[in-house]
């Protein structure tokens, strides 16, 4: 059997950094596991952009080889003095948030023609960009919350958007449209708060939420797994808060102890079909494919919105993704085979297409 040479990329400049690099050391020691199956090439990604071959997955060190992505015939790897070439038979990106996330490193591995796990261009656009994602969902039929919309550089209109705020009934939440992990999001709680707060989130994107909020809503959690009509949901999890108000970046990342995962969670089995039935729909509708997360809120009267998708999810041990599908009798390091066989899969498939031969 060939052995495949897996390319691991982490890293990157997104604000989860930290996290992508400790979801790649688990990717990569399970796939080394298996050297009858893979050879890893660890490809650590600077803030700046620099990518370097690792010996071993972590942050940069002295030691690290300078590499490039390159469109050769037999290269798709290669240092810039010309003195290392390699051919990675798959690239496996482990990058969270923009860049990484967002389809811009899925368009670059088009170009190198080479298969990659996990979602497409398409999908991994729609999926980070929270508005179009809802209005996916609410096309197939899946709960949203209804939302306002802002533009950096267009004049907004401040009392509007507090007597909209204000017919909703506060809290509201206001999140840039196109990260993760809950960075720039605050929980306004009066009209006064509206403003700094989305004076605030404009710092980090272009486009802004204010979104009709959920008072001490849970936060419950479907993973997905595989390609088309044979994708599987895992059992639902529930993240639960134990030091702040809401999710934000420092209570997930930052404070010990500021939250804690419950896997399965404990809600009615009927509402946990209905969430798994409305991930996959989301999942099939955005062209998804490989793995993902949908986040879905629930509110104390029983019923629950689709507040977000995640197409490259955390994945280390302690990650959610792993989490939910190892409670659902799933092994984590046959899933990674599995997700590196639907890559080898698409790539084929992609390359059967009149337009490509």
């Amino acid at each position: 059997m060939q052995i495949l040479k897996i390319a691991v990329l982490y890293g990157g400049k997104s604000t989860e950094h930290e996290v992508s690099v400790h979801s790649a050391q688990t990717v990569c020691r399970l796939l080394a596991s298996q050297p009858d199956k893979y050879t890893v090439l660890p490809v650590f990604i600077s803030r700046s952009g620099e990518w370097f071959l690792q010996k071993k997955c972590g942050e940069q060190t002295p030691q690290d080889t300078p590499l490039t992505p390159a469109i050769l015939p037999d290269y798709n790897l290669i240092s810039p003095d010309g003195s290392l070439k390699l051919k990675a038979d798959a690239f496996f990106p482990v990058l969270h948030g923009t860049n990484g996330e967002d389809g811009v490193m899925q368009g670059l591995l088009e170009s190198l023609n080479t298969p990659y796990v996990g979602c497409g261009v398409l999908a991994s656009a729609m999926g980070m960009d929270k508005e179009i994602s809802k209005l996916v969902a609410a096309q197939h039929g899946v709960p949203v919350l209804p939302y306002r919309k802002i533009q950096r550089g267009e004049k907004y209109d401040a009392a509007s958007l507090e007597s909209w705020a204000a017919s909703q009934g506060y809290p509201v939440f206001v999140k840039p449209m196109s990260l993760g992990s809950s960075v720039g999001v605050t929980k306004v709680k009066n009209a006064q708060g509206l403003v700094p707060a989305i004076e605030k989130a404009l710092a980090f994107d272009e486009f802004v939420l204010v979104e009709k909020g959920v008072d001490n809503a849970r936060e419950i959690f479907c993973a997905l797994y595989g390609q088309g009509g044979k994708a599987a949901a895992s059992s639902c999890g529930e993240l639960k808060m134990l030091s702040h108000e809401f999710f934000d970046y420092e209570s997930k990342y930052l404070v010990q102890g500021g939250c804690e995962t419950r896997v399965p969670a404990d809600i009615p089995q009927s509402m946990q079909q209905s969430m798994q039935k409305d991930a996959l729909a989301v999942f099939g509708a955005l062209r998804a494919s490989g793995l993902a997360r949908v986040d879905f809120l629930l509110g104390k009267d029983g019923k629950y919105y689709f507040s977000e998708i995640n197409t490259l999810p955390g994945m280390s041990e302690t990650s959610l993704f792993p989490q939910l599908f190892e409670a659902s009798g799933y092994n984590y390091t046959s899933i990674l085979d599995g997700l590196v066989q639907i890559a080898l899969r698409v790539h084929q498939e992609k390359g059967s297409l009149l337009l490509n031969r």
